[in-house]
């Protein structure tokens, strides 16, 4: 990474983007090539040492030339070392990354096959056995079946253009079908440039995660980041809440890496204390808004504070990060460097500050566009080249962001603006909710009314009258929900998104049922 621009954040930030750099590749290799002997990456399989990983890249590579004729490969693994390894291999190869959540449905995978018109999948023979066959003319190179000599003959790095795509992300789909992100070199180079910068990243860090690393999220801050800087990662494929409190232990770790479902998940450790993430001073958090009741009991139990941060698949996909010394409840903080950003109201007009409106992203991070859809790139672009971003926030007069949904969600109600996350906050404050979920129903009198779905805690009983208090007492009339229904579990993507659009909400329909029944027969989620 260059070394231009100032070496911490603490102060006035004011670099330009001369200051990045423009490889993601050759940062890497060289401090894999700089410090052959070292550990970099530990999975649940192995360790991997700076020149295993770039060995087994190399003898992939070649592979790769060999067995596929399309400038995309795709890559199906599952959170590990062999992830990155694929990653230097394509990109040694001159090959798009394709990414593939092989947690999807055969049908949604194959279509994004499909569309990618990918020829080969990099992939294990565990995955190929579990998550079913590919579709015909799509080749598998499966790692686990391949020879990596220690000492491969060394190849010469790629010319590599920064404007070049270097991953076409598909983006989870929450609101519709998947559609495929170009991230070009120059924007993986400057997204983990300006994390890097932010969270004052060194080698002498060792970060902790199970995030997927077909997601944008588990693909920079958990694999690029730490390679990029010289850092140690560590990776475990499955979330267990004790198993990570040892390799916390085990590792010191300094910064792990997760959504929010994550951190609720670590709090159910009932053995954990302080003592097992002592070594933590990053507790990165993104993907979805964090709860603040979360983030509260969190910093009580274990004295750290989580570092919420903001951002999509189309801007790299970090844009804000809260940093330790600057935490702000509800905030995802201030913007990366670089990174410009402006709140508009629905005629595209700048707002004052402290009002809601669209977010809207400008920096060196952001896409080049979506894969084969040109127009859909042109709508979310504006003149002066922000994107668009489809989120609803507010900046306070000291530049920190506040998100507070999505347009879509948005929530009309006798011609008042409603947020979800508004509902949700008061709604997750309850000691019997585990999470929950808002959206809009039309009503002929009102436009529309706000219901939810909850998750309760084990054992509890569903009470909606008593939920509906809760809410009234803490919110204006026409925000409490007009109906509650319980729910097994929300609906969720992968990496721990509300899929709102698959809710249950057929179940509005049915007479209100109140007491044990309903959580007795496992709720009325989708099954």
């Amino acid at each position: 990474m260059s070394e231009a621009g100032p070496t911490t954040p603490s102060g006035q930030w004011s670099p330009s983007v001369g200051d990045l750099p423009t490889s993601v590749l050759r940062p890497i290799v060289r401090n894999l090539l700089l410090r052959p002997w070292r550990t970099f990456v530990v999975d649940d399989w192995r360790n991997w040492r700076g020149l295993e990983l770039y060995a087994a890249a190399i003898v992939l590579s070649k592979e790769i030339e060999r067995r596929s004729k399309s400038p995309r490969i795709g890559v199906m693994l599952p959170t590990s070392g062999l992830f990155p390894v694929a990653l230097l291999a394509s990109w040694l190869a001159g090959r798009t990354v394709v990414p593939v959540n092989y947690l999807l449905k055969p049908r949604e995978r194959d279509a994004i096959l499909s569309d990618a018109n990918l020829d080969v999948v990099v992939s294990v023979s565990p995955m190929i056995e579990q998550f079913g066959d590919l579709p015909p003319g799509i080749r598998t190179i499966l790692l686990d079946q391949l020879h990596f000599p220690r000492l491969p003959r060394f190849r010469r790095l790629p010319n590599e253009d920064p404007d070049a795509t270097s991953v076409v992300m598909y983006s989870s789909g929450t609101s519709g079908e998947p559609k495929g992100v170009e991230l070009t070199a120059r924007n993986l180079a400057a997204n983990t440039w300006q994390c890097a910068r932010w969270g004052e990243v060194t080698q002498r860090d060792v970060f902790l995660g199970v995030l997927p690393q077909f997601h944008s999220f588990g693909l920079t801050v958990l694999t690029l980041l730490p390679l990029s800087v010289g850092a140690k990662v560590v990776y475990t494929a499955r979330f267990v809440p004790r198993k990570l409190f040892e390799l916390f232990q085990k590792h010191r770790a300094t910064g792990f890496v997760g959504i929010p479902a994550m951190y609720e998940g670590l709090l159910t450790d009932k053995k954990a204390t302080p003592a097992d993430c002592s070594s933590a001073r990053l507790m990165i958090c993104a993907g979805e808004p964090l709860p603040t009741g979360l983030s509260r009991r969190f910093e009580e139990r274990f004295r750290v504070a989580i570092n919420e941060g903001y951002g999509l698949t189309e801007t790299g996909p970090a844009a804000n990060w809260m940093r330790p010394a600057d935490m702000t409840p509800g905030s995802a903080g201030r913007p990366l460097p670089l990174v410009e950003e402006k709140i508009v109201d629905g005629a595209g007009q700048r707002v004052a500050t402290g009002q809601e409106g669209e977010i809207c992203i400008r920096g060196p991070n952001v896409m080049k566009g979506y894969f084969k859809r040109p127009e859909m790139t042109a709508v979310v672009f504006d003149t002066e080249g922000y994107f668009h971003t489809g989120d609803l926030g507010r900046i306070d007069d000291r530049g920190r962001l506040y998100v507070t949904g999505r347009m879509s969600d948005l929530i009309i109600v006798a011609g008042e603006n409603v947020f979800p996350r508004e509902i949700e906050e008061v709604l997750n404050q309850h000691p019997l909710v585990v999470d929950s979920a808002v959206l809009g129903i039309p009503n002929r009198l009102r436009g529309q009314v706000p219901v939810a779905f909850v998750e309760l805690a084990e054992g509890a009983q569903f009470d909606e009258a008593g939920l509906r208090a809760h809410c009234r007492g803490l919110l204006a009339s026409h925000k409490v929900p007009r109906r509650i229904v319980a729910v097994k579990e929300l609906p969720r993507t992968p990496t721990g998104k509300v899929l709102k659009r698959l809710l249950p909400v057929e179940e509005l329909r049915r007479p209100r049922r109140e007491g044990p029944s309903q959580q007795e027969t496992g709720g009325v989620g989708p099954q």
